[in-house]
């Protein structure tokens, strides 16, 4: 003869047994099916292209030298890294100050970082979907039910209705549908993790590109200003002479003219120079009216002489927009792969173990547990050739993904090849108007003496001030070249990101160092 509670005492225990089984075999089931394998092809790394040099022939040892400033010669040294901070080869203090206060405060610098947290949450968010889903509710409802809805008769009752349970449901990735969304959304951290470093790099150059034209513009205004000095200086001697009747009015009249011209190209520059100083408060993170900034000159900047090259096959690898491209072409892959487990079946179980009771101290008890496990599959029949169109969309973009990263590394190598033949030209360019410069500045003075002596007229003498102008004017803008052209050399190279002790965010770039 059975104990009394014996029977109850069972019930309870297979519903326990029951209930373990549920809860613990269905967050074992990604195990289950984790060996299983994504639809569509696996995303292969590019290979670096197998070209030996960035341009069509050969490249000088070094470039040019010219006396002066800014002349020395620069050499490539093929093979060397690219330092972090490449900025402070130009020596120059306070542009170093200046870059690390725009890389602190740039609001764009900021935007970008913050595209790579939400690619980050966002990738966390897709990867709880590998687990099941267990979910915790507690109802209480009040009701009032007719016996008629079951075809019987009698009087309507009213009761209260408690209902506490633990759901569970997960979705079997049979065909790796979820798995390619995870590529898809990592390959989505990879890109905004580059285009941070891109902004970075653009950032930084921007800085020094825009502090080498600032101090151009500086040196024009003073060269300007020279000439506006010298050309006053005759103005004054002509009219004195024009008073004693040694010139005549005409000449009084070309020479103001002269003058006035001469005079007139300096607001312009001031403009320009202003509107540079505009940009590096903007660039730094400061409003223009706001910004401590420091004042550069050509003579504050030293020219890099040793400039690293490195191998063409190692630039895929380093420059930024390169590496987003291909993350970008990683993710249509993945996209593709989504798009055809789409086709396929989908399995998923859901079970849920509780209790319901009309009386809140009822619940938990043995007669008040309830619990149900299910299974539903869903086969894509008939959806008038959407899936199969989104498959194929999804192809097509991964061919455009594809050629654009191609297009990326084409320009990117054509980058490279024009700033090193811009080297070239940059200093032969200067090296012929240092010779220019000096030639010129010679015939001014020799105009000079023949004009003091009366050997030679005030507008052959004009005529010399306004050739020594624009030379000197030209000599200023070739030795700014060698410097900006230097700094988009280290920007076509990609900057030496990978080189950094901190990276521009929290999360670690080491697997993507070249």
């Amino acid at each position: 003869m059975k104990p009394i509670g014996a029977d109850v005492a069972t019930k309870d225990m297979k519903m326990s047994i029951l209930r373990m089984v549920l809860v613990r075999g269905l967050a074992t089931l990604p195990a289950w099916f984790g060996a299983g394998c994504a639809v569509g092809p696996d995303f292969r790394q590019p290979e670096a292209p197998t070209v030996a040099s960035y341009t069509s022939s050969s490249m000088p040892d070094a470039t040019t030298s010219s006396p002066g400033f800014a002349g020395a010669a620069q050499r490539l040294v093929v093979g060397d890294d690219i330092p972090a901070q490449w900025w402070e080869l130009f020596h120059s203090d306070p542009l170093n100050e200046l870059i690390r206060r725009g890389l602190a405060d740039s609001p764009s610098l900021a935007a970008a970082q913050a595209r790579l947290r939400q690619a980050q949450e966002n990738l966390r968010a897709e990867d709880g979907r590998q687990s099941p889903n267990v979910d915790a509710s507690l109802t209480a409802t009040r009701q009032r039910f007719s016996p008629s809805t079951i075809g019987q008769p009698g009087p309507s009752s009213v009761f209260n209705l408690y209902n506490a349970s633990v759901e569970v449901s997960y979705a079997f990735d049979v065909a790796g549908g979820v798995q390619r969304e995870l590529e898809a959304l990592q390959s989505e951290v990879s890109y905004q993790q580059f285009q941070l470093e891109a902004a970075h790099l653009a950032l930084a150059s921007n800085i020094v590109t825009t502090a080498i034209k600032e101090a151009s513009l500086r040196a024009q205004i003073q060269a300007t200003q020279e000439i506006i000095a010298a050309q006053q200086a005759q103005f004054d001697i002509s009219q004195r002479q024009f008073k004693l009747g040694g010139a005549t009015r005409a000449d009084v009249i070309t020479q103001r003219t002269e003058l006035s011209q001469v005079q007139a190209t300096l607001p312009a520059l001031n403009k320009e120079l202003f509107l540079a100083r505009h940009q590096l408060a903007a660039l730094t993170g400061k409003f223009p009216n706001d910004a401590a900034l420091p004042e550069f000159t050509l003579a504050s900047l030293a020219l890099p002489q040793a400039l690293p090259l490195s191998v063409p096959s190692a630039l895929v690898r380093q420059r930024p927009d390169i590496r987003g491209a291909e993350a970008l072409w990683r993710q249509a892959n993945a996209r593709a792969g989504v798009a055809a487990a789409n086709l396929y079946p989908r399995i998923t179980l859901t079970g849920s173990y509780g209790s319901q009771a009309n009386n809140a101290g009822d619940l938990f008890t043995g007669p008040s547990t309830v619990w149900n496990f299910g299974a539903a599959l869903l086969q894509p029949i008939f959806h008038n050739g959407e899936l199969s169109a989104r498959h194929r969309a999804a192809l097509a973009g991964y061919e455009q993904a594809g050629a654009l990263y191609r297009d990326t590394v084409l320009r990117a190598f054509q980058n490279v090849a024009d700033t090193l033949r811009a080297l070239e030209a940059d200093a032969d360019t200067l090296k012929a108007q240092t010779e220019t410069d000096s030639l010129a500045r010679e015939s001014l003075d020799l105009v000079h003496k023949q004009h003091r002596l009366g050997a030679t007229t005030t507008l052959v003498l004009l005529d010399a001030q306004r050739r020594y102008q624009q030379v000197h004017v030209g000599l200023i803008q070739a030795q700014a070249a060698r410097y900006a052209d230097t700094a988009a050399l280290f920007q076509a190279l990609g900057g030496g990101w990978w080189n950094r002790a901190t990276p521009t965010d929290t999360t670690s770039v080491t697997e993507n160092k070249p």
